[in-house]
C-alpha cells in the first residue's frame, strides 16, 4: 500500500478533535469523512479539516472506502461502533478504555478475529520515551527483583465537567469514574511495566462531585511476578497534581513524572554499592518544567503521541502485522479497573483470571 491510507472519525467530541489532529500531522494519512449524532459536532469538525460530514455512523461506513475508523464515542459506545465499523471491513481504532464490561470486549475480539481486520485501542503513552526506555531496562531485568510498583493520579475536575456531558461519570456510557475514564493510562503503564495483576483489594467513594460513579479511589495489588503495588486516584485535588508512576526493585528504581523520566538508578551503573541503610540522601529530584495542564484540562491533551499510536497502526496495515496496542493487550487495565470495582463493591479480595 502506497497511497495515503484513509481514515474517519465517529465521534468529534474532545477526544474527537486530538485523533484529527493528530491524523492531520501524518504525511501518509488523510482524513475523509467524520460522524456524529450532534450535527453541529460533525459539520464543525468537517468543515475544519474540510472532510465531509455524517450524522450517522453507518452513512460513514455505507459511502466513504476507509482504510481505518477511529471510535471516539463515550466509552460505553465503543463495542458497539467498533464492531460497525469492523463488520464493515475497516481497520479499527478505538479511544481508551476498550469498552466498560468483559463481554463487550471479548465480543469485539471475536469480531476481529471473524472479520481478520486490525484491532488497536488508544494507550498513547505506551509511545512515550520514558515508557519505552523502562520496559527496555525491565526487560533487560536491570532492576532485578521487582518488589513495588506505585501509580498516583491526583487530579483535579470540576463538577462543570461532569456537567458539561450527561454520560460523563455515569456506569452505563462512561463505566466509571477516575479510574475508568482518567486513570486508565497509568494503570496500563504499570501493569506493563510491573507485569499481569494477579489479585486486587481496594476502596472507592464520592467524596466532591455530584456524580453516579467514584471521584477517589485506592488499591493494593499483587502482580503475578509476587510484586506488591498501590493504585490511588481521584479527580477531587485541587488544582490537579501530575500523576507519578514508580516502579522499585532490588537492583533499582525508576519513576515516571508527568511522563518523563524523572529518577532512574541502577546498581549496575554504580561505582560503590550502596550501604545497610541505603543511599542517604540520593533522592528523586523533582522534575523540571512539569505540564501539568491535561491535569485540570483535558482538552489541554497534546495529539503527538496520539500520532505515534496511529503511525504504528498505518506501519502494521503496511507490514502485515499486529498493532503494538491490539484489543488483548488493551483489555487488561479495564480487566484491572472492573477488578477494582468488584473488591470496592464487595470488601473481598478480588482474584483475575
Amino acid at each position: 500500500m502506497t497511497a495515503k491510507i484513509r481514515f474517519g472519525i465517529i465521534g468529534c467530541g474532545v477526544i474527537g478533535l486530538t485523533h484529527a489532529a493528530a491524523i492531520q500531522s501524518l504525511p501518509d494519512a488523510e482524513l475523509i469523512a467524520v460522524a456524529d449524532v450532534i450535527p453541529a459536532s460533525a459539520h464543525k469538525l468537517a468543515e475544519q479539516y474540510h472532510v465531509t460530514a455524517y450524522e450517522n455512523a453507518q452513512e460513514l461506513l455505507t459511502h466513504e472506502h476507509l482504510d481505518v475508523v477511529e471510535i471516539c464515542t463515550p466509552s460505553g459506545m465503543h463495542g458497539e461502533f467498533a464492531i460497525l465499523a469492523m463488520r464493515a471491513g475497516c481497520n479499527v481504532i478505538v479511544e481508551k478504555p476498550m469498552e466498560i464490561t468483559h463481554e463487550r470486549m471479548l465480543e469485539m475480539l471475536a469480531v476481529q478475529r471473524e472479520t481478520g481486520v486490525k484491532l488497536a485501542v488508544v494507550s498513547q503513552h505506551r509511545f512515550d520515551e520514558a515508557s519505552i526506555q523502562v520496559h527496555k531496562l525491565l526487560t533487560e531485568r536491570a532492576l532485578g527483583r521487582l518488589v513495588l510498583g506505585n501509580a498516583a493520579i491526583p487530579w483535579w475536575r470540576s463538577q462543570q465537567y461532569y456537567d458539561s456531558g450527561a454520560w460523563r461519570g455515569t456506569r452505563e456510557l462512561d463505566g466509571g469514574g477516575i479510574l475508568m475514564n482518567q486513570s486508565i493510562h497509568a494503570i496500563d503503564i504499570l501493569q506493563w511495566l510491573m507485569g499481569r495483576v494477579k489479585t486486587i483489594k481496594a476502596y472507592t467513594d464520592t467524596l466532591v462531585h455530584d456524580m453516579e460513579t467514584e471521584d477517589v479511589a485506592v488499591a493494593v495489588l499483587r502482580f503475578e511476578s509476587g510484586a506488591l503495588g498501590t493504585i490511588s486516584a481521584t479527580t477531587g485535588a485541587y488544582p490537579g497534581v501530575t500523576t507519578r508512576i514508580e516502579v522499585y526493585g532490588n537492583q533499582g528504581s525508576a519513576i515516571i513524572e508527568a511522563d518523563k523520566l524523572g529518577y532512574l538508578h541502577l546498581a549496575r551503573d554504580e561505582q560503590e554499592a550502596a550501604g545497610a541503610y541505603g543511599g542517604g540522601g540520593n533522592q528523586a529530584a523533582p522534575v523540571e518544567s512539569v505540564d501539568t495542564s491535561t491535569t485540570s484540562d483535558p482538552a489541554a491533551l497534546s495529539a503527538n503521541t496520539h500520532a505515534l499510536q496511529i503511525a504504528d497502526m498505518m506501519a502494521a496495515i503496511r507490514e502485515g502485522r499486529a498493532p503494538l496496542v491490539d484489543g488483548e493487550a488493551a483489555r487488561h487495565p479495564v480487566e484491572i479497573i472492573l477488578g477494582i470495582y468488584e473488591s470496592a463493591r464487595t470488601g473481598k479480595e478480588i482474584t483475575l483470571s
